[in-house]
């Protein structure tokens, strides 16, 4: 449903909020606004990072030496938590090895090394219908086109674009781009609106959100033109384009969100907790690119400014060295560094040869001119403007003190990592301090002494349960020994008790062995008598004389062998 003009009068009655703090540096924006999105020839190399995301590296899928068209995949994710990697154009794979990465660290990290062989060749590629399309197949795309966070975070958008637990009310879609230089989503915005608001809507459909809520901040009135044409043209339903104050850092999720809904993100809390989920626009841009054409997220808008001859937007190539992005735009000769993002909250590059990123929104050509060396500090006068215009009311001179006394202990208790590094309390700083710095250092040393101490306790954990295992076995060992003593005394004392009766000693052996033979004899006939009964009468006197004897004889033998407790069974002869 198209908007009216009624509409959209209600649209700016929408009452907004604010948050503590702020400040309003100069913006330098106009410099690179002048011309529109260009885009920038090929290379002669690309060296693409597999690690372009929050969570696990990606895993190479190549081989060095292979042909590779654009859009193939370079790198598979690896476990929940990743996003793939994509060739940005076709050619070959020269080398997949550890080099410098875009980082504050300067440490580096596995890339592949790409040599384009000009035909840009893609690989078959196709969109669907996300409204014919199930949930998780989306889902699944956006994770295997690579597509995250854009704004900064690079956090994957497949994970951002699931709320199991939590109803989500609020779409916001994050246009404010607050920090000076950067112009990047401002262009995007004014140049490609239409595709933004596909995207908004498919994110929408994800989260099954009730509205969405687009912030741009009100020094960007053409991107707001664009936007709100855009909207009307289309007819999204339950979507508005909002102009929010020029503040810094109001482009912060938390302080747009706080600005369009009034709803307060806490420390240590999810928007999501709250009913609300942000996605910056030139995220919205790439999941309508991957879900609508099936394109793999291959390039970005980058910003390059400063002390360059021609300051303008250009569309990246993913790995494109940062030296021939700057060389493009005139680079002159004075440059003595690079910042990737703004002075605010950038990090200064290790060297010009490292590839763009996808978290590489903007690249300040910096000149000591632009960017005179920071003045010696002074010390702390505790004149509390740290503390007026920190956005997440924090206590910044406490923090510093607690960080550069290294009590990191009392740091973390007065809320250390609620801070969001956004510069402000260091730019107001009458001082001088680079608290900023003091902040992160606490953090890193922090996050590693937790990490060791996890480390340590797991090694610990490993170390009693092998000590538990050792002494397990050795009581199962002991128990099986003594079960076996006991089953070898139980038979040896049952086989004592089945042993014969023994003849008392005091009896002749001789005797008592020929009684048992002669008792066995006469057995022996007796039992031959029953098997052939004879009648007695039948007999002749001599006969029957003869068993007369034997009976008497039999009965004194049994007499005998009574009287000296024989057994009935005499032992046989051998």
């Amino acid at each position: 449903m198209a908007l009216s003009g009624d509409s959209f009068k209600a649209i700016e009655m929408r009452t907004l909020h604010h948050f503590h703090g702020g400040i309003h540096p100069p913006t330098h924006k106009s410099q690179s606004t002048g011309t529109g999105i260009a885009t920038l020839p090929l290379p002669e190399k690309l060296v693409v990072p597999l690690h372009q995301h929050v969570g696990n590296c990606a895993v190479p899928e190549v081989r060095v030496g292979e042909h590779v068209l654009k859009g193939q995949r370079i790198g598979r994710p690896e476990g929940r938590q990743s996003s793939a990697v994509h060739a940005p154009t076709s050619g070959t794979v020269a080398a997949i090895d550890m080099q410098t990465v875009a980082h504050a660290s300067g440490m580096p990290d596995l890339c592949v090394t790409l040599i384009p062989d000009g035909k840009d060749e893609w690989i078959a590629h196709a969109g669907v219908d996300y409204r014919n399309t199930s949930h998780t197949d989306l889902r699944h795309m956006l994770r295997d086109a690579g597509v995250v966070g854009l704004g900064g975070a690079v956090f994957p958008s497949d994970i951002k674009s699931y709320s199991r637990h939590h109803k989500i009310t609020t779409l916001v879609i994050n246009g404010a781009e607050c920090e000076p230089y950067i112009t990047c989503d401002d262009m995007l915005m004014r140049e490609r609106p239409r595709d933004i608001l596909r995207g908004a809507e498919v994110l929408r459909e994800l989260l099954y959100a009730d509205e969405v809520l687009i912030g741009i901040e009100d020094n960007k009135p053409e991107a707001i033109a664009a936007m709100r044409k855009a909207l009307e043209q289309d007819g999204h339903q339950h979507m508005e384009v909002i102009a929010v104050p020029t503040l810094y850092p109001g482009g912060g999720a938390k302080q747009l969100i706080l600005v369009l809904t009034g709803v307060e993100v806490a420390a240590g809390v999810r928007s999501t907790e709250k009913g609300v989920q942000c996605f910056n626009v030139a995220t919205a841009w790439s999941v309508w690119r991957a879900i609508a054409h099936g394109e793999p997220l291959l390039s970005r808008i980058v910003t390059v400014t400063g002390n360059v001859e021609h300051a303008q937007n250009f569309e990246v190539l993913l790995g494109t060295p940062v030296q021939e992005l700057v060389a493009y735009a005139g680079n002159k000769p004075d440059t003595g560094r690079y910042i990737m993002g703004g002075p605010m909250m950038g990090v200064d590059l290790p060297n010009s040869s490292v590839g763009v990123t996808k978290a590489t929104n903007c690249i300040i050509a910096a000149s000591p001119a632009l960017f005179p060396p920071p003045q010696p500090a002074l010390p702390c006068i505790r004149c509390t403007r740290c503390t007026d215009v920190c956005p997440a009311e924090l206590q910044p001179q406490d923090l510093y003190w607690f960080a550069k006394s290294n009590n990191f202990g009392k740091a973390q208790e007065f809320s250390l990592f609620d801070c969001i590094e956004c510069g402000a309390c260091a730019y107001v700083c009458p001082s001088h301090i680079p608290l900023v710095h003091y902040y992160r250092y606490a953090k890193s040393e922090i996050l590693v002494r937790d990490h060791d101490k996890r480390a340590a306790d797991l090694a610990r954990e490993r170390h009693e349960f092998r000590q538990f295992r050792i002494e397990r076995e050795k009581q199962e060992k002991a128990e099986r020994l003594a079960q076996k003593e006991r089953a070898a005394a139980e038979a040896k004392a049952k086989a004592v008790t089945e042993l014969p009766t023994q003849v008392d000693p005091a009896a002749d052996a001789d005797d008592t062995q020929q009684l048992r033979i002669d008792a066995a004899l006469a057995r022996a006939k007796e039992q031959a008598a029953a098997a052939s009964p004879r009648n007695t009468e039948l007999l002749t006197p001599e006969q029957r004389s003869e068993v007369e004897a034997i009976e008497a004889r039999r009965a004194k033998i049994h007499k005998i062998a009574s009287d000296a407790g024989a057994d009935d069974e005499p032992p046989k002869r051998n």
